[in-house]
């Protein structure tokens, strides 16, 4: 699930990997805070944080 959370992240929301990891390296414990760090950190606005949100619970209903 996070390799396609990565590359929705950098086609989607035009994110950097560069970004990306600076994230991950803050939610080795708990991956499913990806989107919180994101926004906390400035990376995204609220609405790209929603966008990630949609496109999470997309996911999971599917399977």
């Amino acid at each position: 699930m996070t390799e396609k959370l990565i590359q929705f992240l950098q086609q989607d929301l035009a994110l950097s990997i560069d970004q990306i990891n600076l994230a991950l390296r803050n939610v080795q414990e708990t991956p499913n805070q990806l989107p919180m760090i994101l926004w906390q950190y400035g990376l995204i606005n609220l609405e790209e944080l929603d966008k990630i949100f949609d496109w999470l619970d997309t996911l999971t209903s599917i399977h």
